[in-house]
């Protein structure tokens, strides 16, 4: 549904100022393209595509132009296995070797050997990205690490082969003492399919796409919207770009690991949809996928004082700083505007994805707000806290 900005308390010209903002950046040949969404109590009052979806193709972008989400497959994923709990199939402190018995005796990798942790990873754990899991990240200098790259883990041709090469590699932490990126979100997708006995491609289709009418989002690209998917860059070193994955080739089109911390695509229609339902509390335009109290819980700060949020602060391992700002079940989550040093509203929760992509809902204002774009790593400009700042600027009411 759509309005006039001030129909919803905002001004139309100093939401003006995102276009500004994102066409600077193109035609000073930093992104390809962006699409830019505002919207206020349900209301879309900005949507704005600006640039190329391929820029060698000469494509301009479109509104319906398919995007690699990277890791805002997170926020659903997380969505799918608190469908589950929602259901009573498990309690958040339920340790993850009850559906995965390998993970019951993992070590905690020391400079001075293997220990046992201090207790289990729970799924609150896995939800928090405080499991003692990683990434494999090529910067990353840890032993535990390098053992994730040594052994493949993110490569691995099924979730399930995943979760065996995991029940090999020690921990990096013990559970609960760190906040770390990781594959966390892999493993809750693959419990989303342990749990529920059902593929977790199908699952995610059937109790969370179909019912919201996201049809553009999902794990592979079909044959008849490759025209669609817009080409993927990488940010040079002379401050340009290079394409690193073309539509007509990409591995988005090949069947892969369904991967639940990074795999989907998606469209801005559909991941509006997906948003605005968390934020109306679980239901969107007539279909409830969560209850209310649920997502209260999933957008509420998890990280109690005594957790080391340091690595939140480290662009190429995170979506977010951490200053002021804390993790709930599948969101960062905003504590302190001040103390973050940025406009906000305590209580918002946001996630983006590794090709700059973004988003962020604020339940006090009811204002969500979704950049689309395709440049890696996510950390290469601030365009994220500059769209921040041009979209709340722009309340008038």
């Amino acid at each position: 549904m759509k309005a006039t900005p001030e129909d919803v308390g905002l001004s139309g010209s100093r939401l003006y100022k995102i276009d500004h903002l994102t066409r600077r950046y193109i035609d000073e040949g930093k992104l390809p393209g962006t699409i830019t969404m505002v919207a206020r109590r349900g209301k879309v009052v900005h949507l704005s595509c600006q640039g190329k979806m391929d820029v060698e193709a000469d494509k301009d972008m479109e509104e319906d132009t398919i995007f690699r989400i990277y890791s805002m497959s997170k926020p659903i994923t997380s969505t799918a296995l608190m469908m589950l709990y929602e259901d009573g199939q498990f309690q958040l402190d339920c340790p993850v070797s009850y559906y995965i018995p390998g993970f019951k005796n993992l070590k905690v990798h020391t400079s001075n050997g293997l220990i046992d942790p201090d207790r289990e990873m729970t799924i609150r754990d896995l939800l928090t990205h405080t499991s003692g899991l990683t990434y494999g990240f090529p910067i990353a200098t840890s032993p535990v690490d390098a053992m994730y790259r040594e052994r493949q883990v993110t490569q691995s041709k099924d979730l399930g082969e995943m979760v065996e090469k995991l029940c090999d590699i020690p921990l990096l932490f013990s559970p609960g003492t760190r906040w770390n990126y990781s594959v966390s979100t892999d493993v809750c997708g693959y419990l989303v399919q342990k749990i529920s006995d059902t593929p977790f491609d199908e699952f995610l289709s059937e109790q969370i796409f179909e019912p919201l009418e996201m049809e553009d989002t999902g794990f592979t690209v079909p044959e008849d919207k490759v025209h669609r998917l817009a080409a993927n860059y990488q940010h040079t070193d002379d401050d340009g770009m290079q394409l690193v994955d073309p539509p007509e080739t990409s591995i988005y089109l090949k069947k892969r690991m369904l991967s639940g911390g990074g795999g989907l695509v998606s469209t801005v229609s559909d991941y509006n949809r997906f948003a605005q339902m968390l934020a109306g509390k679980g239901e969107h335009d007539g279909t409830r996928i969560l209850g209310r109290k649920t997502v209260e819980l999933m957008t509420s700060n998890h990280m109690p004082d005594n957790v080391d949020l340091s690595a939140m602060g480290q662009a190429v391992f995170s979506e977010t700083p951490y200053d002021g700002i804390g993790f709930g079940l599948g969101f960062s989550v905003m504590l302190d505007p001040p103390t973050a040093g940025i406009l906000g509203t305590p209580g918002e929760f946001a996630w983006g994805g590794a090709a700059s992509t973004y988003f962020f809902v604020d339940p006090v204002e009811d204002l969500v707000v979704i950049l689309l774009t395709q440049l890696m790593p996510s950390s290469t400009y601030p365009i994220r806290r500059e769209l921040r700042v041009l979209a709340y600027q722009s309340i008038i009411d």
